[in-house]
């Protein structure tokens, strides 16, 4: 068997007209390119409380109600109360609103905040926010008729949120 060298100069030669592979191109992108739509937001009821995104909320489920705790040493208000927004047909934000909350909806774009998406059994119309001894509650009240899409019970994953 007869070993042959390797050439030190390679000769290849590609051919590639750039010219018409760009007007091949912009032909087709010309007749078939759409407008693209920005959806305001993804979830049908978001709950957005006014802290950060970090912070330390716990969430309590039962059969009839959402309820969220959380722990702040801020003086937030007596004058505190829950109010839904749609931002969008069929797109629904709770937002807290009181004397001392920072206000959201109102003015500056603010993305750096604590949201929950809700399930499709909730209630936004009727949720309620009070402070008591340090603590913001918010409850968010269920459809007892309305199940969730999937069937189960959201419990079991926010405490797998919230333990992993």
């Amino acid at each position: 068997m007869k070993v042959h060298p390797v050439p030190r100069k390679r000769n290849i030669t590609l051919r590639y007209d750039i010219v018409s592979a760009l007007s091949q191109a912009n032909a087709i992108a010309s007749g078939r390119q759409k407008k693209l739509r920005r959806l305001p937001h993804i979830f049908a009821k978001v709950l957005e409380l006014p802290f950060h995104s970090d912070a330390d909320v716990s969430i309590q489920e039962s059969p009839d109600s959402l309820r969220f705790v959380i722990p702040t040493d801020d003086n937030v208000g007596d004058n505190i109360r829950a109010h839904t927004v749609e931002i969008y047909p069929g797109v629904t934000k709770i937002v807290i609103r009181g004397d001392n909350v920072l206000d959201s909806s109102l003015g500056e774009f603010e993305l750096d905040l604590w949201r929950f998406r809700l399930p499709p059994s909730t209630l936004p119309e009727l949720a309620t926010a009070a402070f008591n001894d340090g603590e913001l509650v918010v409850t968010v009240p269920k459809d007892p008729h309305e199940e969730d899409v999937d069937g189960a019970d959201i419990g079991m994953t926010i405490s797998q949120l919230l333990m992993g």
